[in-house]
């Protein structure tokens, strides 16, 4: 009989994940995954290796004791410490292990003890061949810090020149004015700022190139220079420096600084900001020093650097701690998804939805004993996203959060359209892929065919020699859930499945809505751990987060990776799907949502069409062209966006769809006032509508229409847009009339005698057609049966016809008689 590999290591009392490398090892091409099968030869041969040739059956019991005697033994052990020297490890080997992560497990060491060679209980080990350590890096020059000169040699100190009276003020040469007396003191500012240490204006040391300098060309006036005191009283502030915070700092009144100001040429009012070196010359006169806030032990200001906020960080290796699986279920819609999710954690989702279709992304979290380690609650999370297909974008953004797909496929109905969909979002975000077959205790349950059928589109079952996993379920019965649950565990493990913990948090947007407390996110957390007061952005939204509530609506301090939770305290309801970030300073973060916005709100008007010259004509006969417009106001973002994407995918090239606002929420005044101007309706899903605009909507003439299942939704979205088009004019042939001969009138004009062929002849518009050809089409003067004037005359029956504004007949040709009916047209 066959043997699972999982089988093999309960047995053996190891993971699977060893039995499945000794198998490589050992050339086993059909050993894959945990719950694949071998032949009883292959799996004795496979479990005789692994024992190091212990022989034992392969049965559902437990193996029988090992025998008294010495033999080889499997005995577990913590790793080993680097000092320790247990067993041997070849280089190659070493390497391998470097790049792999850690085990949090306990490692197998194989001890042999063989008292017929050594004769004693110890057991034989070599030293490990010593390594020539690696050759030392040549020293290095030291290189120069950031702002340090280079290449400058210190002479010494000079003599210092004795410096002018600060009361004396020199005369102003012809021809310079005020402008160039203040731009020159700026250039002197910004020579400060950058530390220049030859101005003693404000106690600088001298330079050693100021004597060449002062000796190539002449000092140029600066107004008058004030000699500080070693002692005197600094002022700092922080930039930008205000007129206002200025006077404070200095105990001057705000006047008096504005009119130093207007004589150095700077004219400000006390809420404006000044230049530095224009602040260090004002307080210099008062007898003070200003400094720029956070300078440095030397003389020159180092004016503080705007740092980009940080939102993500790639963690070290050593970081990494093991996580809980996160698992999305898909498949068709009323396949048994959200039942299948019932019994897994026990609550009741049908019930509470609408038409029996899961109409919301919701997480969940469970715990459940690990299928190798029965003391172990390993945690599952599961993504339960909808089947109809106008979730499909949030079905494609489920899948890529997801480490595992529950493919769930009906018994009874096999493969179906939103099956194959489904399945191409899980390929397309190459993830592992476990197939639930569901409804196996059906009548009509099949489940070969299903095999067959995603066999044909690449997912080979575990049991036919393939890699994915098969598991026949049956969610009413509560058959087969556990076998499941135990496969994602082990797939999980092979999967490796890390995060660091203890960075700042990081995820996706599974869900958002506004609710009667405000906005609210529900979070997957993917890295870091997200705690109650963290500051958290997402998009263009920020603030801190007030609450962390569980699926179970229980608060939380705390989540750690791959918990999905629902936050509390943004200031406003981002897009699902959207990632988010915990950051340290709630200010930076609030800038960073400032310039999101700004950078939003600029791609959105770039976007619109501008009407041109050149474009005018074409923008005139749009506005003629057939559009159905529409305001969609839905409860949670999820569901607004899901409508959004599906009637736009309505494809007609007779009527557009134009969606002009979309929002959560109620439906407002605003919504009906909206609508009215551009002649549009009011779709509401899963929402109510505010007092008084009932009446509004039937003032203005808007419809306003609420809705509980989408698809319904969307059918009569089509039916309306269909309904812009005119109808068409459809002819049809009620009965054709040969002319057999042609008659003559004594009062002039001729009758056509015809024999009725096919169909009735009746009063109305009729066609004459000679040899194929249309000769007339005109309307009957007059249809006689013999000498009565009648109105239709039925197949193989003669009859007289006369045409008005037609008299010239021949035999041979062909009268029908047709109608007009005006019929809707359809998308």
């Amino acid at each position: 009989m066959p043997v699972r590999i999982y089988d093999i290591a309960k047995q053996l009392n190891i993971s699977s994940k060893d039995v499945l490398i000794k198998a490589k090892e050992l050339g086993i091409s059909n050993a894959r995954v945990p719950s694949s099968s071998l032949d009883k030869i292959t799996g004795e041969y496979l479990f005789e290796q692994l024992s190091g040739g212990k022989l034992a059956s392969l049965a559902a019991e437990p193996p029988p004791a090992p025998p008294a005697e010495p033999s080889i033994k499997i005995v577990t052990a913590p790793p080993p410490e680097p000092e320790s020297e247990v067993t041997e490890v070849e280089p190659d080997e070493t390497a391998q292990s470097d790049q792999a992560a850690p085990d949090a497990g306990m490692t197998a060491v194989v001890a042999v003890v063989s008292e017929a060679v050594t004769g004693d209980d110890l057991a034989e080990t070599e030293a490990p061949s010593p390594v020539p350590p690696p050759p030392a890096k040549p020293l290095e020059a030291p290189k120069p810090a950031l702002g340090a000169k280079v290449g400058f040699i210190d002479l010494g100190p000079r003599p210092q020149r004795p410096l002018a009276k600060s009361a004396e003020r020199r005369p102003e040469p012809p021809g310079r004015g005020p402008t160039d007396q203040r731009g020159r003191d700026d250039r002197r500012g910004r020579d400060d700022q950058r530390g220049r240490p030859g101005d003693q204006r404000f106690g600088g040391r001298p330079s050693p190139t100021d004597s060449a300098a002062g000796r190539d060309k002449p000092a140029a006036p600066t107004g008058p220079r004030v000699v500080l005191p070693d002692d005197a009283k600094v002022i700092s502030l922080k930039p930008p420096v205000v007129v206002r915070d200025l006077a404070e700092k200095m105990a001057v009144k705000p006047f008096k600084l504005i009119a130093d100001l207007m004589e150095l040429g700077v004219f400000a009012n006390v809420n404006q900001a000044v230049d530095d070196t224009i602040a260090k010359r004002v307080c210099a006169k008062y007898g003070f020093k200003f400094e720029i806030e956070k300078r440095s032990t030397e003389t020159h200001v180092v004016l503080p650097q705007r740092k980009e906020l940080e939102l993500d960080a790639e963690d070290k290796p050593e970081q990494l701690r093991p996580r809980a699986p996160v698992v999305t279920i898909m498949g068709h819609v009323d396949h048994g998804k959200t039942t299948l999710l019932d019994v897994i954690r026990k609550s009741n989702v049908v019930a509470g939805e609408a038409g029996g279709i899961t109409q919301h992304i919701g997480a969940y979290t469970i715990a459940f004993p690990h299928p190798e380690r029965k003391g172990e609650l390993q945690q599952i999370t599961f993504l339960d996203t909808p089947g109809h297909a106008a979730f499909s974008a949030m079905r494609a953004r489920g899948a890529n959060v997801t480490d595992i797909v529950i493919l769930v496929v009906a018994a009874n109905d096999g493969v179906m359209p939103q099956t194959l969909e489904a399945l191409n979002h899980a390929l397309a975000a190459k993830v592992p892929i476990i197939v639930a077959v569901n409804k196996c205790d059906h009548p009509s349950a099949n489940t070969m065919r299903v095999r067959q059928q995603l066999q044909e589109k690449g997912l080979v079952p575990d049991d036919w020699g393939g890699d994915t996993i098969f598991v026949e379920v049956s969610a009413l019965q509560k058959k087969g859930i556990e076998k499941l649950l135990e496969m994602i565990l082990l797939q999980a493990d092979l999967l490796e499945l890390k995060a660091n913990p203890t960075r700042r948090a990081a995820g996706n947007v599974i869900e958002s809505g506004l609710e009667p407390g405000g906005p609210t996110v529900t979070v997957l957390v993917r890295k870091g751990t997200l705690r109650v007061g963290d500051v958290i952005i997402c998009d263009h939204f920020m603030g801190r987060v007030r609450a962390l509530i569980n699926e179970d609506d229980q608060r939380l301090k705390e989540a750690v990776p791959s918990v999905a939770v629902k936050v509390l305290g943004l200031n406003g309801i981002p897009e699902a799907g959207s990632e988010f970030h915990v950051v340290e300073h709630e200010k930076a973060a609030r800038e960073l949502a400032d310039q999101r916005q700004i950078e939003a709100k600029a791609a959105g008007q770039e976007a619109r069409s501008k009407v041109t010259l050149e474009n005018l004509f074409a923008a005139i006969e749009g506005t003629e062209a057939k559009v159905l417009k529409i305001v969609v106001k839905g409860d949670t973002q999820g569901s607004v966006e899901a409508i959004v994407d599906a009637v736009k995918q309505i494809d007609s090239d007779k009527v557009s769809l134009e969606v002009i606002h979309s929002a959560v929420g109620t439906i407002t005044k605003e919504d009906v006032v909206l609508a009215s101007a551009a002649k549009g309706v009011v779709l509401g899903f899963h929402t109510r509508i505010d007092s008084g605009v009932a009446d509004l909507a039937k003032r203005e003439g808007v419809q306003v229409k609420l809705y509980a299942i989408i698809y319904e939704l969307i059918d009569q979205v089509k039916d309306a847009m269909a309904g812009l088009l005119d109808p068409i004019n459809k002819e049809v042939v009620t009965g054709s009339a040969e002319v057999r001969r042609v008659f003559e009138l004594s009062k002039g004009g001729h009758v056509a005698g015809c024999m009725v062929t096919g169909g009735r002849i009746v009063r109305g518009k009729v066609r004459i057609q000679r040899k194929g050809n249309l000769v007339f089409e005109g309307v009957t003067q007059s249809l006689r049966r013999f000498q009565d004037e009648v109105n239709e005359v039925r197949t193989g029956m003669e009859c007289g016809i006369r045409v008005d504004g037609f008299d010239e007949f021949e035999p041979g040709d062909v009268i029908e008689c047709y109608t007009i009916e005006r019929e809707a047209q359809r998308l």
